[in-house]
């Protein structure tokens, strides 16, 4: 990881984060707990497994529906669209 600082899009915000990183990183590093909810019950979910396994970490990335956040790397000016109600 080079740890260059670049900078997302987040719901339509700056957000700073580093390098090399996975997007679920830059998010949590970011204050995000929880950024989408579960069908049944609205449940929060956010990084869990943090190796792509559990799919809990879903957000659309670059206009692309339902990315594995953890198995993404973030790069400059990356658009993220967190799903419904988010927690930070």
């Amino acid at each position: 990881m080079s740890g260059d600082r670049i900078q997302l899009i987040v719901n339509q915000e700056p957000t700073p984060a580093r390098a090399g990183q996975s997007v679920a990183a830059a998010l949590l590093e970011a204050g995000y707990v929880a950024w989408r909810r579960t069908r049944h019950g609205g449940r929060p979910r956010g990084a869990f497994c943090g190796i792509g396994v559990c799919f809990d970490c879903l957000a659309t990335i670059d206009d692309v529906a339902a990315r594995r956040t953890c198995l993404v790397e973030v790069a400059e000016g990356m658009r993220v669209q967190l799903d419904g109600e988010v927690e930070r």
